[in-house]
């Protein structure tokens, strides 16, 4: 009989899910996507080989899973931080910050290589967790432009160029003064970029 982690069977579940795909974030970094394997994730996790099929249909179903755990992990990180911060210039300072943070320590993007791997339906669902990501953007924006600190011609647009500066602005300087005068430098050319 297997082992119960947890005080009930909804906590083993959540806690089994949780340890998957926090192994499977780890060999996506060690690996890339095509070389992990499931029986390595279930491995890693420290669970059965097919005890993982209880939770995820395929490898697919565990990339899905995995970037809408990020997405809200990252999500809920950027809207605390942007709870402490009050006037519109300084939120979408925040959300530079933050994005830039995050995306160093988070899978933020899994990559356009992985596009061509994937199926239809699944990319259609790895849309919803970007639509999360240009909603909170687009709130900050939208706030600012009501209160006239941003002139912004396009919305829409000028949210998908703003993240897109952004997801592909990769901070990995070793020093912190360089990693910090970086993220100032993208700081003002995003606040340029909506008029700031």
């Amino acid at each position: 009989m297997p082992k119960i982690i947890g005080d009930s069977l909804a906590e083993h579940r959540a806690e089994t899910r949780r340890r998957l795909l926090a192994a499977f974030g780890d060999l996506l970094t060690e690996r890339g996507y095509d070389a992990v394997r499931l029986a390595d994730v279930a491995t890693r996790a420290d669970i059965g080989r097919t005890a993982i099929y209880n939770h995820f249909a395929d490898k697919e179903a565990v990339l899905l899973a995995f970037a809408m755990d990020e997405t809200q992990r990252y999500v809920d990180a950027i809207r605390e931080a942007l709870s402490e911060v009050d006037g519109p210039v300084e939120r979408l300072q925040t959300y530079v910050r933050m994005h830039v943070a995050l995306s160093r320590e988070m899978h933020m993007g899994l990559g356009p290589q992985l596009y061509s791997l994937l199926s239809r339906d699944a990319l259609l669902h790895m849309r919803e967790h970007v639509i999360v990501v240009e909603s909170l953007l687009r709130d900050v924006l939208e706030d600012g432009m009501s209160q006239g600190a941003f002139v912004v011609d396009d919305l829409r647009a000028t949210t998908a160029l703003v993240l897109a500066c952004l997801q592909s602005r990769q901070v990995t300087h070793p020093e912190a003064s360089e990693r910090d005068n970086a993220v100032a430098v993208t700081e003002r050319f995003v606040l340029r970029a909506v008029g700031a």
